[in-house]
């Protein structure tokens, strides 16, 4: 056979996988081929495989009979609207996406690549684990991208699709990068699965309430991002990275999003109810702030008391943190610290400015929350906030008491710029809660005691819950009507792009995880 025939015949066999019966098997599943996903993601004609004819060593039940090239997963680079991506993609249909020594192999080369030119790596993932035929050298594979994982981990964005039942090792890989997603009712991530479980617990469990798309991103908050197919969650892939630098070394890119950063949002005021316990929607403020049709919401279904995602700001990206008042109030727990502390912290790693919008009462009371190490995970909020040197821009709308006036954004955690509207109430405790604490005596010798509280309350917001106080003491830098929102932050921010903050010369903190 002649040289470019042989070459022909290779290629062929690479680009059919496991044969066309499993690819007909994966369509029926409603799920992509590993290539009909890259072709979908790249830029048209833009992708460059890598180790294309490469096929396993193993020798172990019969496989020396059953090699395909290309083993199992496709990797290589190309762009996604024009800026270099590094992917690999698992096939399902060649054994089951299975891990094995070379498959490894070739995601390390594509991984240590990215790293080396400082480009975002994507993995999109439908493995059933470990290839149990090539025993410790699949383990050991998989150990070598987890080591990866933590060595990109700052340096470039990793990001993880789950397109398929994800196992085991299959799903440590993605547990590291920054965002996970998705795909309703095709995709599962577990440690062991359904049978496994019900063989040493007793416990039955299908593998959607195990670990579908719906229980990672509305329960465990391992995943961050839910969609209704393939090519919705590579969309969604797509439109993360536009908010993203390369690396750690760039500043995210900027885009002419053509809406005046002085565009009125006068609106603003009226959002925010005069009712001090009166809900309202904190994605309101954000979505009027921001450049129009920007805001990009990153796990919303999770811990939806805070809310952290993705917009722009007179065309710069930013990250957004911001208490929902019509969730618990906006009360931080344990799941909202998490979330938050995350997100917070990534942002700081690829220079992506932070603006936190405060409506908070304070921790969510109660025994659950304490159990649940409420100290700890509050903690992390405190630390990341603290630690962050890129920009750091908080505006307070309505109320910030106690430790969680610290915690969220504060000047004294390192904010640069902070400002709070006339509707603001700083202190150590709600105006009710601080009266009958501080007056309980009178309150219980008085006649009419309901009448005499409201006098008091009514006292103490006026004397201390108010933004006033917070700013003579310089811990806002401004009082500014609503309106004028959007306006300074745009200034602040443009003020702010040369930023440049060093931190004391250590290996690394400890944050209490």
């Amino acid at each position: 056979m002649a040289d470019d025939d042989r070459l022909e015949e290779l290629r062929e066999q690479a680009e059919l996988g496991g044969g066309e019966e499993r690819i007909e098997s994966q369509h029926e599943k409603g799920k992509l081929t590993a290539r009909e996903r890259i072709e979908y993601f790249f830029d048209d004609g833009t992708f460059q495989e890598f180790d294309q004819l490469r096929t396993h060593r193993s020798h172990n039940f019969g496989m020396q009979e059953r090699r395909i090239p290309g083993d199992g997963v496709v990797t290589g680079w190309g762009e996604v609207n024009g800026r270099k991506v590094f992917a690999f993609a698992h096939d399902f249909t060649v054994f089951g996406g299975s891990l094995g020594e070379v498959f490894a192999e070739k995601v390390v080369k594509i991984m240590d690549k990215a790293m080396e030119v400082g480009a975002p790596i994507v993995g999109l993932n439908d493995s059933a684990g470990a290839r149990i035929q090539e025993g410790v050298d699949a383990l050991a594979g998989y150990a070598d991208i987890f080591h990866r994982n933590q060595q990109a981990s700052g340096v470039v964005p990793q990001i993880s699709a789950i397109m398929g039942p994800c196992a085991g090792g299959a799903v440590y890989s993605p547990a590291i990068t920054d965002f996970i997603f998705m795909v309703e009712d095709t995709s599962h991530m577990y440690i062991t699965g359904p049978g496994v479980i019900e063989t040493v617990t007793g416990e039955q469990v299908t593998q959607e309430e195990l670990g579908g798309a719906v229980t990672h991103t509305s329960e465990t908050g391992v995943a961050q991002f839910r969609y209704d197919d393939d090519e919705a969650a590579l969309d969604g892939i797509k439109r993360l990275l536009s908010y993203l630098p390369q690396n750690n070394l760039e500043d995210p890119p900027r885009v002419d999003t053509g809406d005046d950063p002085e565009r009125d949002v006068s609106e603003l005021a009226d959002v925010v109810p005069d009712a001090p316990r009166k809900p309202y929607d904190m994605n309101r403020v954000i979505e009027t702030t921001l450049d129009e049709g920007t805001f990009f919401e990153v796990a919303d279904d999770w811990a939806k008391n805070i809310v952290v995602g993705f917009g722009r700001l007179n065309g710069h990206s930013v990250g957004v943190v911001a208490n929902q008042p019509r969730v618990n109030a906006g009360t931080l727990t344990v799941d909202a610290s998490d979330k938050a502390s995350r997100f917070i912290r990534f942002c700081d790693a690829f220079n992506v400015p932070i603006l936190t919008f405060v409506d908070v009462p304070g921790y969510m009371p109660g025994t659950d929350q304490e159990h649940r190490g409420i100290i700890r995970h509050g903690a992390k909020l405190l630390f990341a906030y603290s630690e962050a040197t890129v920009p750091l821009l908080t505006v307070i709308t309505r109320k910030a008491y106690g430790g969680a006036y610290c915690v969220m954004g504060s000047k004294h955690l390192g904010a640069d710029v902070n400002y709070a509207w006339p509707t603001t109430e700083v202190a150590v405790m709600g105006p009710r809660g601080a009266v009958n604490i501080l007056y309980s005596d009178e309150l219980d010798e008085a006649e009419n005691p309901d009448e005499l509280r409201q006098e008091l309350i009514d006292e103490y917001r006026e004397e201390f819950a108010n933004p006033y106080t917070v700013a003579d003491r310089g811990y806002v830098d401004d009082v500014i009507e609503p309106g004028a929102t959007r306006e300074r932050l745009a200034a602040d921010l443009e003020m702010l792009r040369s930023k440049r903050k060093d931190q004391p010369q250590r290996k690394h903190g400890n944050i209490p995880l």
